[in-house]
């Protein structure tokens, strides 16, 4: 019996050559979604025994989410998360999540094809070389921030200004000063732009 595929990911042309690609080596798509809230309702009724997914979606919530969250349904389908970062502190969260492996987008199509065959049968999947780097990304030490850290960052990152974010989060300017030293700090940069781009990049935000 052919191995049922569900694709997941925002980006219209990502999936159609990735339909190609599936179908091609004879396996069978059974279904698409843009978003994984969009997965999640369909994946109970097509019953994909694997899921590719993109780490990264757009609106909504992401791949680790919702590799966690196929992952706690009844007869669960195996997920091979699709990356374009292979230093991507979120490959870890969707492995810690329930996640067969990971690939990245350009991998050929014959691995594609046996990393779907081997997620099937419960095999971990990795990408070419992706041992390395996930020992690698063990091994670097985490960056974890507090509550209110993030909070704060999360307001850098939408442009605002030391003012803008203490009337938000109702605390003093200077408590917003010291949260974002304490933040540079962490994430090892020295501008305010700087560090939302590293918690992006660490899969922070």
């Amino acid at each position: 019996m052919s191995i049922r595929v569900l694709l997941i990911d925002d980006h219209p042309v990502v999936r159609a050559g990735l339909r190609s690609i599936v179908e091609s080596r004879g396996f069978t798509v059974v279904g698409e979604a843009s978003t994984g809230e969009e997965a999640l309702t369909v994946t109970s009724d097509l019953r994909p025994d694997v899921v590719l997914c993109d780490l990264r979606l757009g609106v909504g919530i992401d791949g680790v989410e919702t590799t966690a969250a196929l992952r706690r349904m009844p007869d669960a389908p195996a997920v091979l998360i699709l990356t374009t970062f292979d230093h991507d502190a979120q490959i870890i969260r969707a492995l810690e999540a329930g996640a067969a492996g990971y690939l990245l987008k350009d991998v050929d199509n014959d691995t594609i094809a046996r990393a779907i065959i081997d997620a099937a049968s419960g095999a971990m999947v990795l990408t070419p070389g992706g041992d390395e780097r996930l020992i690698a990304a063990l091994r670097a030490p985490r960056v974890t921030l507090t509550e209110r850290e993030r909070d704060v960052l999360m307001q850098v990152d939408e442009g605002a200004a030391n003012k803008e974010i203490a009337a938000r989060l109702f605390i003093s300017e200077s408590t917003v000063k010291t949260h974002i030293v304490h933040l540079l700090e962490k994430l090892g940069v020295a501008s305010r732009t700087a560090a939302a781009s590293e918690a992006r990049r660490l899969g922070l935000l």
